[in-house]
């Protein structure tokens, strides 16, 4: 079986949340570090364009969004269960809204004037520059709207009061009781929130959400170890695409298998990735590209949240 290998960077909160299912699994994983800004020539080999972080590697086979990759580690381990049975669902879409509604507010509370200077203390201002110009190009023409820092202030003390109710009622010692996905796409907003003193009182005011945050970071990262961009390059080279799944071919706008196809994420890092469609199913689309660098790779990506397109 290939090796499962992330492609992130350490201060990113979707990579946050990818390492800590891969803890959660009590999985072994390769380290890939990327750039947290473009250009990522590597990476965009791989994926055919796809910029965002991170992105998992399983030879040939590359996933992108973190809703996707918790589905591939579900398969390629299905316990401790990220999606409970019996609920599915309300796991999956609650955490639909936090990686959303929570994420976006997280990300302006962070970056008001006076979180940067604490965050990027130790930058030069060419590179603070750069990185924030690299950002409002990753939230441009897409359908996300930027909460504005008063706003995201306004609202913060409702979302916190309703997480703490919940942890103060709930049974168990999770969101829903057992651990799921929703817990993971809630804590890595709060963790990115924690990582400076000028955010982090806005998790610690709530001494329920602080002790559960606790019990979900404590699940770590699993077992990680380094590995090169080329390396990684050189593995799909040498692999083959896993077989495709069995569920039906289902594309209800009426494309087909082998149609040359477009897909973008609808919301922010809406860069296009061309090439063959090879599957739809009802979570997941997968294109079939080849790149120079890397050779044949299937790019999978979630039906949700992404646009699939003729080719022009």
């Amino acid at each position: 079986m290939s090796e499962l290998i992330l492609h992130h960077y350490p201060t990113s909160p979707f990579a946050e949340k990818a390492r800590l299912l891969l803890g959660f699994k009590g999985l072994s994983w390769r380290s890939v570090k990327i750039s947290p800004v473009m250009p990522k020539p590597d990476l965009t080999a791989l994926t055919g364009g796809y910029r965002k972080t991170p992105v998992l590697q399983v030879g040939a086979d590359i996933y992108c969004d973190t809703a996707l990759i918790a589905r591939r580690l579900e398969q390629e381990k299905a316990l401790p269960a990220l999606f409970p049975e019996g609920q599915e669902m309300i796991a999956a879409s609650f955490a639909a809204w936090a990686d959303s509604v929570v994420f976006q507010h997280a990300v302006s509370l962070v970056f008001q004037p006076e979180s940067v200077a604490v965050r990027f203390a130790s930058l030069p201002p060419e590179a603070i520059k750069a990185f924030l110009a690299d950002r409002a190009g990753l939230f441009s023409g897409g359908s996300a709207t930027r909460v504005s820092a008063e706003q995201a202030r306004h609202q913060w003390p409702t979302i916190m009061a309703r997480l703490e109710q919940q942890l103060e009622r709930e049974q168990g010692d999770f969101l829903f009781g057992e651990p799921s996905i929703a817990d993971f796409a809630l804590a890595h907003p709060l963790w990115f929130l924690k990582a400076t003193p000028v955010t982090s009182p806005l998790v610690d005011g709530y001494p329920a959400v602080s002790a559960w945050l606790g019990r979900v970071l404590g699940f770590g990262h699993g077992a990680a170890s380094e590995m090169t961009a080329e390396q990684a390059l050189e593995v799909a080279r040498s692999a083959t695409p896993a077989q495709l799944p069995q569920e039906r071919f289902a594309e209800p706008n009426g494309f087909e298998a082998g149609q040359q196809v477009v897909i973008a994420a609808t919301d922010y890092g809406v860069d296009p990735v061309a090439g063959e469609l090879v599957f739809a199913g009802s979570e997941e689309l997968i294109l079939r590209r080849e790149d120079e660098r890397c050779g044949v790779v299937h790019v999978h990506f979630p039906r949700f949240g992404f646009r699939l397109e003729k080719q022009r």
